[in-house]
Formats: C-alpha cells, structure tokens, sequence
C-alpha cells in the first residue's frame, strides 16, 4: 500500500495528522502535511508506505481529507 498527498492543494486542516499521528506529519516551513521521515517512499515527502499497523488511519485519513488529497495504491 502506497499512500500519495496531492500537497499543493493540501489546506493545512490537520485532519490527517490528528488521525494517523504516527504517519502524517506538519510540513513547520509550509503548514502542509507530509508523511513522517521514515515512512517516505523514495525520499519524498509526499508519498510513503505505511507498516500494516497503521494501514487503517492512513486509510482513515484519506478517506476524511476534507480536500481530498490523500490517495491510496494497493
């Protein structure tokens, strides 16, 4: 499972990062959300795999994204 934030229309709510805390992290130079440093795929904060325990907040997140920028591979 590949998780992707569409972070240049992300609104800065915090939904993501309230929910999946151990995933989704604030972007301090943007206000963005961002995937946690060591869930990165590629080194990009944008996009990361999340371990099978936190599958279900992630999916969570995506699923309550009231910009809908969260999306989910796999």
């Amino acid at each position: 499972m590949k998780v992707i934030i569409d972070r240049l229309n992300c609104v800065s709510c915090g939904t993501c990062w309230e929910l999946c805390p151990d995933f989704f992290e604030e972007n301090r130079l943007d206000s963005f959300s961002q995937v946690r440093e060591k869930f990165r795929f590629d080194g990009r904060n944008g996009e990361g795999i999340p371990p099978v325990e936190l599958e279900a907040c992630t999916m969570e997140a995506a699923d309550l994204c009231p910009a809908t920028v969260i999306s989910i591979e796999g």
